[in-house]
């Protein structure tokens, strides 16, 4: 049985997964809170949205004032050179204080090398030694790999499925699409993320479940209508190379899984992860409406 941390002790083991990411991605991640930094910090999102600074993702004069309040911001370096980046600002709910992770960005150069990981595990060190035990942020939903990152390598929880959240976007890797999101709750203190960092969080079952979203022979979303304890909703192989190449399909997969995902998240279901092959797995618990 597993022996309940005290809360010094959660402290202290997040700020040793978090070096320990950091060297297993052959990385330095360092807070960022100097003029210099903060220039580079918007530079590198510029870079990987394809904007400019007059379209800033993340413009500079914002950054600085976001961290001068006493926000995150921090970026992963190799040899020098800036190779991603995570901001995120301070929140208040029945929690109390919580940290929203606005916005993590990976360069091209980083691909393959664990960067998110360790940003994320820094952000939960930096986290918990500031006394914040939740860290939440939004993602898009259709984007298997974020969502295998986000339930899996971070243990962390879907909260609430939101219809077109940003409204428009007109950055280079959103544009023409719907901005659907899905609301993620990262308890920082919990079993779940005590053992991703140590990457020992098992996938959950999909065996015997109900499948409500699915590719078919033409790659095109086929939606089922099932009433079943646990089901199961597809995700497209890779959607951000859809929107280049076929934007009406990808905009069908779109509302595929909002008809999906986003309704039996709102009709009470639970996900409980998500499964390498890129499906979400949805448990509905018996006594929600009880």
């Amino acid at each position: 049985m597993m022996r309940t941390l005290d809360a010094a002790e959660v402290v202290a083991r997040a700020g040793e997964q978090a070096l320990a990411a950091a060297d297993r991605a052959g990385a330095d991640i360092v807070s960022i809170d100097d003029p210099a930094g903060i220039r580079r910090v918007s530079a590198l999102f510029d870079e990987i949205w394809g904007t400019d600074p007059e379209s800033a993702i993340l413009p500079v004069g914002v950054l600085r004032a976001l961290v001068h309040a006493g926000n995150y911001a921090a970026a992963a370096f190799r040899g020098g050179d800036m190779v991603g980046a995570v901001v995120g600002f301070l929140g208040q709910d029945d929690w109390g204080p919580y940290l929203h992770s606005h916005i993590l960005g990976l360069s091209a150069r980083s691909q393959g090398g664990s960067i998110g990981f360790a940003l994320k595990q820094h952000q939960r060190a930096w986290s918990l030694a500031a006394g914040i035990r939740k860290v939440t942020w939004t993602f898009d939903p259709l984007v298997g790999r974020n969502a295998f990152f986000n339930l899996q390598k971070l243990g962390a929880s879907a909260g609430h499925y939101y219809e077109n959240f940003y409204g428009e976007m007109t950055d280079g890797i959103n544009a023409g699409d719907e901005s659907d999101r899905v609301l993620i709750v990262w308890d920082l203190g919990d079993e779940r993320s005590l053992r991703a960092a140590d990457g020992a969080l098992a996938e959950p079952e999909s065996n015997g479940s109900a499948l409500a979203l699915s590719e078919n022979g033409d790659g095109e979303p086929q939606v089922r209508s099932v009433d079943a304890p646990t089901v199961l909703c597809s995700t497209p192989k890779d959607v951000v190379a859809l929107r280049r190449t076929d934007p009406p399909r990808a905009l069908r997969w779109r509302h595929a899984l909002r008809e999906t995902l986003g309704a039996y998240m709102n009709d009470g279901y639970t996900v409980s992860g998500f499964t390498r092959s890129g499906l979400y797995v949805l448990d509905h618990d018996a006594h929600a409406d009880l």
